[in-house]
């Protein structure tokens, strides 16, 4: 996959945490934005399935406030999330660029505004 092969050779990270770094920042994505506009950003972007069930699953705090915990919640879950996978919380922020570049590689700027709309 593009993307994979992207975040691996830019960041130097593993194919593995890759795409569990994608997959949990489209997850967040996913479950931030309406069905229609996650269908838009998954059409663009191929194999998003796979890589949402390659994220590993973060609990912790952001999914103990519910859906209401906002902005801090997304970061401590990606947080514990990227530690899961071994990465420093950080690279979550190293991770998005490339993503959005890729998205509008392959969706151009409306999909990649949608997304936008959950990651910057």
């Amino acid at each position: 996959m593009d993307l994979i092969q992207m975040l691996t050779s830019q960041l130097g990270v593993s194919d593995k945490q890759a795409s569990g770094g994608a997959g949990l920042l489209f997850k967040m994505a996913q479950d931030k934005l309406g069905d229609a506009d996650f269908g838009q950003v998954a059409s663009a972007v191929p194999g998003i399935a796979k890589l949402i069930s390659s994220a590993p699953k973060s609990g912790g705090l952001g999914s103990s406030f519910g859906g209401g915990a906002g902005k801090l919640g997304d970061l401590a879950s990606l947080a514990s999330g990227f530690k899961k996978l071994d990465l420093d919380s950080g690279m979550a922020s190293q991770f998005i660029p490339i993503i959005m570049s890729f998205v509008q590689s392959q969706g151009g700027d409306a999909i990649q505004d949608i997304l936008a709309k959950v990651l910057k």
